[in-house]
């Protein structure tokens, strides 16, 4: 299994869950982040709880099976993507397992 995370300008966030869905991934966690980095866009500002200049973001995780990953990738990429610098990034992660907490059982052998 492999985690994505994404971190997405948050106008693009609504395109992009919107096409994930459309391609079979249901399932997927959203958090309103502040990033900071090389670029800074227009809407920067001094972050109320950190000292540093950030941007808004939002955060998308999801996990899926090995072989679902690089359409999910390519997902992302086409719809977060703008003509601006700083749409963000994606990172992947090798996932050994996961249980639903309600039944203890291992999803490794489901599909997610």
């Amino acid at each position: 299994m492999k985690e994505i995370k994404a971190f997405i300008k948050p106008n693009r966030i609504q395109r992009v869950i919107e096409a994930l869905s459309d391609n079979g991934f249901k399932s997927m966690t959203l958090s309103q982040a502040e990033g900071t980095g090389a670029f800074k866009s227009k809407g920067a500002r001094p972050s109320l709880d950190f000292h540093v200049t950030d941007s808004p973001v939002v955060k998308l995780e999801l996990v899926c099976q090995n072989e679902e990953a690089q359409a999910a990738i390519e997902t992302i990429l086409k719809n977060g993507k703008t003509e601006e610098p700083g749409d963000g990034i994606i990172y992947i992660a090798n996932i050994e397992n996961a249980f639903q907490i309600k039944t203890g059982d291992s999803l490794k052998r489901y599909d997610l």
